[in-house]
């Protein structure tokens, strides 16, 4: 029986979707469920068993044994493999370059998968993805479609592109953003839609103050 209170928030690229997210969380103190770090973890933990990168065979049969989960202390959001805190370990090159080839083997999404339905049957969650109302929690309390136009998530990768010093085109951004729409909303497994029990918001003329507001509203 599902004790946790669940927000799902799902959407396109660029929508603001883990910003949104992770201010949502810390307002009504419930845990942003980072499915990204979830990844890693599961990483982390095939290159420790010294399982290669190709081997999806193994990758398969060593990831049904993980035990991934997370949890906030001292206000701070930590990632446990089999009950180790593997924070320090998450970013690393090898951990990436794993996390990308297995996170393409269905075994391991299943697992995770499962997981992440574990943690928010016992937790106040929020989760933001592609598919976190249609799969990973269908039952969820609130569900939330957020977008934006194409031309204002161009914009803000733009400015973010700008702020950091580097040579952006935003014609080829919202190109970008347009194809990437289209590949998630067509793909075979769990393709990006809108729940038929999501409130949509589209945050396009919105601050995060203002999109945070009217989501915590739903809550309410």
């Amino acid at each position: 029986m599902k004790k946790g209170y669940n927000i799902a928030i799902d959407g396109p690229a660029g929508a603001g979707k883990s910003t949104i997210a992770k201010q949502i969380a810390k307002k009504m103190n419930f845990i942003y469920v980072d499915t990204g770090a979830m990844y890693r973890a599961m990483a982390l933990h095939l290159i420790r068993k010294g399982i290669r990168p190709a081997d999806e065979e193994q990758i398969a049969k060593a990831c049904a044994e993980a035990d991934i989960s997370i949890e906030y202390r001292d206000g701070e959001q930590v990632v446990l493999l089999s009950g180790e805190n593997v924070n320090p370990f998450l970013r690393t090159e090898e951990v990436g370059n794993m996390a990308s080839y297995s996170s393409a083997v269905p075994a391991v999404r299943e697992k995770l998968v499962e997981l992440q339905q574990r943690l928010a049957a016992k937790a106040d969650v929020v989760m933001d993805g592609r598919d976190i109302g249609t799969v990973v929690l269908p039952d969820a309390d609130v569900k939330v479609y957020l977008t934006a136009s194409s031309a204002t998530r161009a914009k803000r990768r733009y400015l973010e592109l700008e702020e950091k010093g580097e040579a952006a085109d935003l014609a080829v951004i919202e190109q970008d953003i347009i194809d990437r729409d289209y590949r998630d909303m067509h793909r075979e497994h769990s393709p990006l839609r809108q729940a038929a029990d999501a409130v949509l918001v589209d945050s396009s003329d919105l601050t995060i103050d203002q999109v945070v507001e009217r989501i915590t509203a739903l809550c309410r």
